[in-house]
């Protein structure tokens, strides 16, 4: 399958771009970064914004995955141009293309605000704890738009702590490893007509509290546990802090430290 990967710079889209090759699929890689994708067949160097850019890119692909964004936390309208502008974009590019198929960086952060206790699947109702959680939910609904209008099949994928390894006690609960982010994106890339699907991007972590069944459902199989760093983690005391980053989904992005006024980034 020729794939276009956006944001394949990036920590994940690195990993993903180098793990969709390996899986045999022709991938694109786009990113604004001057970098090097040696496992791409193709390198892009625009900004998703770059209309003219991104349909040369998904001309002839059958699918995007789409990870490009502000990868924290924004200003509203410096969120909704990173996360809705550029996938709105992206959609046009689609359909204009004949693409038909879309995973979509989602984060746990559209949910964010959720508190633990709460079951927590694909039916959970949106819940941001920030701007970067209204820009994925506002995404997720514009990704919906496109789904119902054109015929899309999108996977709206609400990514967890993606990291080498959990550094956290909620990273126990939260953590997606390298090699199940890959995983994750090809089942995706590859599951039978989803329409518009969400899931749960984590590993099969023996603490998690997000439903892994919706992803299951898709073809998502992970395969590797936070838990077999649990000794290390637990090691040091836990601390306030911990404690309120478990108890909500988005952790300390439900916090007061990232409360700030939408049209002003400077706190």
């Amino acid at each position: 399958m020729r794939v276009v990967v956006t944001g394949a710079a990036g920590s994940i889209g690195t990993v993903v771009t180098a793990g969709l090759a390996g899986l045999g699929h022709d991938v694109v890689a786009l990113d604004r970064a001057d970098f090097d994708a040696p496992q791409a067949s193709r390198v892009v160097v625009a900004d998703v914004l770059d209309a003219a850019a991104v349909h040369d890119a998904v001309d002839g692909a059958e699918a995007v995955v789409h990870l490009a964004s502000i990868p924290s936390e924004a200003s509203l309208p410096e969120i909704l141009e990173s996360h809705v502008h550029t996938t709105a974009v992206v959609l046009d590019a689609m359909v204009d293309a004949g693409a038909g198929r879309l995973v979509y960086a989602s984060s746990n952060h559209a949910v964010g605000r959720t508190p633990r206790g709460t079951h927590v699947g694909a039916d959970t109702p949106p819940r941001p704890d920030t701007f970067y959680g209204v820009g994925k939910v506002a995404a997720e609904a514009l990704c919906r738009l496109y789904v119902d209008r054109h015929g899309l099949d999108i996977v709206a994928c609400r990514i967890g702590s993606f990291r080498d390894r959990p550094e956290s006690r909620r990273n126990l609960s939260t953590w997606l490893s390298h090699g199940d982010a890959v995983r994750m994106v090809e089942a995706g890339l590859t599951t039978p007509a989803p329409g518009f699907a969400v899931l749960y991007g984590i590993s099969a972590n023996t603490r998690a509290w997000w439903d892994l069944a919706p992803g299951r459902r898709l073809g998502y199989r992970p395969q590797d546990d936070a838990e077999q760093y649990a000794d290390q983690v637990l090691a040091e005391p836990e601390t306030d802090a911990d404690r309120f980053e478990a108890s909500y989904v988005g952790g300390p992005f439900a916090g007061d430290a990232w409360v700030r006024p939408a049209m002003d980034n400077s706190r």
